[in-house]
């Protein structure tokens, strides 16, 4: 048990529980998970309370909207095993986290003010003379079709983004240097890899070949963004994007209405965002043909950032309260 349990008057489970909405099952759960300190057994093996395990059960709910249920069970862990310092590190990284995401934030609605075609480097990445190539895995830089293959060098690792609260990378993301060493199929003598290294025999390289004018390819187009072309790939089958298709090459051509949307759905996955969650943004987007719809889940999402705020204010206030009486 926890020091200074003070004995006072005993409570049941079902005292605790009543006060907050609970069940009994879940105050006992609280127990095992080490959120509440150990109950008292009466004689005939029943758990008994005191106003201490009713502070602890206080603090704990007033923590769990602000840091979650995970941490905000790690915290309470720790302070009864009285390991303070702990408590107080998980503490920090929540409210790291939230900083971490108001800078997000910031930086999705000052995207967006800038928000206008893209950079003249990124568009005319993807036209390199005499061959365009779309990687099936990683984009390389400076890669050339030629007998030899190319080599990745993890220009398009990832590196750039930041994922937020429930942010994930996505699956099924080539990994980065060497990524695409090795002969490729289609390349070389009588042929041209088309996407995802299918090879269509009789295609020759040559100017034609670099066509794509007013578009930017899938491997400038990431490399611009900081994040893989497997993930434009999901994005695609997720709605997010909607390149055209070169009809010489078959390769994904991105216009600069194409951009604006992956740069955007870049930002909001950053803030958190699924993916499911942005597509019916992107096509309110699109059919406003402009950025008034995201209006509304902006202010969504700087309200739930000063919800978190607070929430997390009232936890160290309950938390301090549990402290005290702890001694």
């Amino acid at each position: 048990m926890g020091r200074n349990l003070q004995s006072g008057e005993r409570l049941r489970p079902v005292d605790l529980a009543r006060g907050h909405g609970l069940s009994t099952q879940a105050i006992r759960n609280y127990e095992e998970a080490g959120i509440l300190p150990a109950s008292g057994r009466t004689p005939h093996g029943y758990r008994t309370y005191t106003s201490l395990h009713a502070g602890a059960l206080r603090a704990f709910l007033a923590l769990a909207p602000g840091h979650g249920h995970r941490t905000a069970t790690a915290i309470m862990r720790a302070v009864n095993e009285d390991s303070a310092e702990e408590a107080f590190r998980l503490i920090d990284e929540s409210h790291a986290q939230l900083l971490d995401d108001r800078r997000t934030l910031q930086a999705v609605e000052s995207a967006l003010r800038d928000l206008g075609p893209a950079p003249a480097s990124a568009r005319g990445a993807g036209r390199v003379r005499g061959a365009t190539a779309e990687p099936a895995s990683a984009s390389g830089t400076g890669g050339v079709p030629g007998t030899g293959g190319t080599t990745g060098t993890g220009a398009a690792s990832g590196t750039g983004g930041v994922p937020g609260p429930g942010a994930a990378s996505e699956p099924g993301a080539a990994s980065g240097t060497g990524a695409a060493s090795g002969p490729r199929p289609g390349f070389g003598t009588g042929g041209m890899a088309e996407p995802d290294g299918v090879s269509r025999p009789g295609a020759a390289f040559g100017p034609a070949a670099a066509s794509g004018a007013g578009g930017t390819f899938i491997g400038p187009l990431a490399a611009m963004l900081g994040i893989r072309p497997a993930t434009l790939r999901k994005w695609e089958r997720a709605g997010l994007v909607r390149p055209r298709r070169d009809p010489l090459t078959g390769y994904r051509v991105y216009d600069e209405a194409d951009v604006r949307d992956a740069r955007l759905a870049h930002q909001l996955r950053r803030g958190g965002y699924l993916l499911e969650q942005i597509a019916p943004l992107i096509a309110q987007v699109r059919a406003a043909g402009g950025l008034e719809p995201l209006e509304a889940a902006l202010r969504d999402w700087h309200g739930r950032l000063a919800a978190r705020g607070r929430a997390m204010l009232a936890g160290a206030a309950e938390l301090e309260a549990y402290l005290r009486r702890r001694g």
